[in-house]
């Protein structure tokens, strides 16, 4: 008797099939539309692979993993160019810790910038940037030179004053405690002003490029840029270059992190990165599948090939996972980038109260004001669910369970 697969596939008139790991999830009706949308263009091989996460998004949807031959959808990529997570686990065990968080959340706020002032200008950047950002914008200059050489639009955007620094949203730092109570470091951040600048301009680039193209395409966020069309090269370089930034960004705010608590009083002298981990959840990146070269987009998905660790976190106050693929060919060796969100951010403000968010995160050092109600885990989808439906793409390596919480 052969075994039920662990996805469910749904068929698309007129387009390749999705092939989706929701069993036991919720997914919405316009989440269904977008992936239909996808799986409908011309430029898309094989299947389109959804992940337990899956949910509606700008561009494209949420939680998808996208395999296109001969072209590639900046809209896909989307507008937060290589956003990721990157962990640390430390020498440090929940004993060496204050009983009292708050000196260790004020440190690391001290140490990254983030968020917004209360009139929505942003705060997080840099009014001098520190001396290991200077050092890696050296790194990173002449390629930014050479592209913007090319297009001159990206070259006035936040990039050196953006290096470092966390950002807005969804975006955040936490302190955490695994199953052995080894503490953690973890944050989830990407490229920036510079990346949103990047994937902002070439999509407009690839809906002009496409402009002919429009009335037929589901939906003209998916306009595609065509290799040996007049901007497909220029924009893999980009696009690469983006993603390099975000590892780098996330590097440096480890590294600021780590140096920041070991400033604590009373914190006993530590290491951190004895396990590591950088990893993009929206990205582009060429590899081979079933004998053929892909560009493989993945919106909110993680790389889990055999062996791979990955990040998988949950809401501010649930559980997050460190995870080793087990490199699936059916989802092209893929897995979810997190819960995924349940509701809209405006949903979520309009039915979670105050008193219902400071529930949701007792026992966690973190802001429990109003503007941060959007984010409260009743938003997003319950995490053991979510790690239960792709039990066949990747294996829990370790449990963590944040203290402490800096939200963007």
């Amino acid at each position: 008797m052969s075994q039920e697969p662990a996805y469910q596939t749904i068929d698309v008139a007129g387009g390749v099939p999705i092939k989706a790991w929701i069993r036991g999830v919720s997914i919405e009706d316009v989440a269904v539309k977008q992936l239909h949308n996808v799986a409908r263009l011309p430029c898309v091989r094989g299947w389109v692979a959804a992940m337990p996460d899956v949910h509606w998004g700008v561009g494209a949807t949420v939680g998808s993993v996208i395999p296109t031959v001969g072209a590639i959808i900046p809209a896909a990529v989307g507008v937060d160019i290589g956003c990721g997570m990157a962990a640390a686990r430390t020498t440090l065990t929940a004993s060496d810790l204050p009983e009292n968080l708050r000196a260790v959340r004020a440190a690391i706020e001290r140490a990254v910038p983030h968020g917004r002032t209360m009139r929505g200008r942003d705060k997080g950047s840099w009014e001098n940037p520190p001396a290991p950002a200077l050092e890696a914008w050296q790194g990173l200059k002449p390629r930014f030179d050479a592209i913007t050489a090319k297009h001159g639009k990206i070259k006035h955007s936040n990039h050196l004053v953006h290096l470092g620094t966390l950002g807005t949203g969804n975006h955040f730092i936490e302190v955490c405690v695994d199953e052995s109570d080894r503490v953690w470091f973890m944050l989830h951040s990407g490229s920036r002003g510079v990346g949103n600048r990047i994937g902002t301009y070439f999509i407009e680039l690839a809906k002009r490029d496409m402009r002919q193209h429009l009335a037929n395409l589901p939906d003209e966020d998916l306009a595609y840029l065509e290799e040996g069309a007049a901007h497909f090269d220029d924009y893999v370089e980009a696009v690469g270059w983006a993603q390099d930034f975000a590892l780098t960004n996330r590097r440096l705010m480890m590294g600021a992190i780590v140096r920041a608590v070991q400033a604590v009083p009373g914190i006993p002298p530590f290491e951190a990165g004895l396990t590591a981990v950088n990893c993009h959840h929206n990205y582009v990146t060429r590899e081979r599948h079933g004998g053929r070269e892909l560009y493989v987009t993945r919106k909110g998905a993680v790389r889990a090939g055999a062996g791979d660790l990955g990040i998988i976190p949950g809401s501010m106050g649930a559980r997050s996972y460190i995870v080793r693929g087990r490199g699936s060919p059916e989802s092209y060796e893929s897995c979810s980038h997190g819960a995924g969100r349940a509701m809209s951010r405006n949903e979520a403000k309009r039915r979670f109260t105050l008193a219902d968010h400071e529930a949701a995160t007792a026992g966690v050092e973190c802001r429990k004001d109003a503007d941060v109600i959007d984010e409260t885990p009743g938003a997003y989808k319950p995490i053991d669910a979510v790690m239960r439906a792709q039990r066949d793409l990747v294996e829990i390596v370790h449990t963590l369970r944040q203290v402490v919480c800096v939200k963007g």
